[in-house]
């Protein structure tokens, strides 16, 4: 899995610019994201830089429930303070995901019945700090609203 994953990591490292940059356009025309047109350009850029920039991080930690916490929770606070409503913060994370997701597929190609396993576990993993980071953002918004 690690191999499939440093490949994967890679990857979003070196075109981590060009990702972000079509995330951010892609989120701020999306129909179901729209608020995020409030957020500067330069501002959504900076944001999804640090996202991708740090995942890897949150990867390969040992206990990353803590981590993804904090880091979903800052994600949170920061759309909320742009007035972004829940709903369209959490789209936007699923956005986030797909685009990386579509970039590296095209740039790391599956090869081999082991390619194929590692990529698997490689997503489930993804997707299971998604899935964590989508409830960290959800009660944060509790939060932040007082609830």
């Amino acid at each position: 899995m690690k191999v499939f994953a440093d490949k994967m990591f890679n990857t979003l490292e070196k075109h981590r610019e060009e990702i972000a940059r079509g995330w951010c356009k892609a989120v701020r025309k999306n129909p179901r994201t729209l608020s995020f047109d409030n957020v500067p350009e330069e501002e959504c850029f900076k944001r999804a830089i640090f996202f991708y920039k740090n995942l890897e991080q949150l990867y390969f930690s040992e206990k990353p429930y803590t981590e993804v916490q904090d880091y979903f929770s800052d994600f949170a606070e920061t759309a909320y303070g742009f007035s972004i409503p829940l709903h369209e913060a959490l789209y936007g994370i699923i956005m986030m995901r797909r685009h990386m997701w579509l970039y590296t597929e095209f740039q790391a190609p599956f090869l081999n019945a082991m390619d194929h396993y590692q990529a698997v576990a490689t997503i489930n993993k993804t997707i299971r700090i998604f899935d964590h980071g989508i409830y960290a953002i959800t009660k944060k918004y509790g939060e932040l609203k007082g609830q």
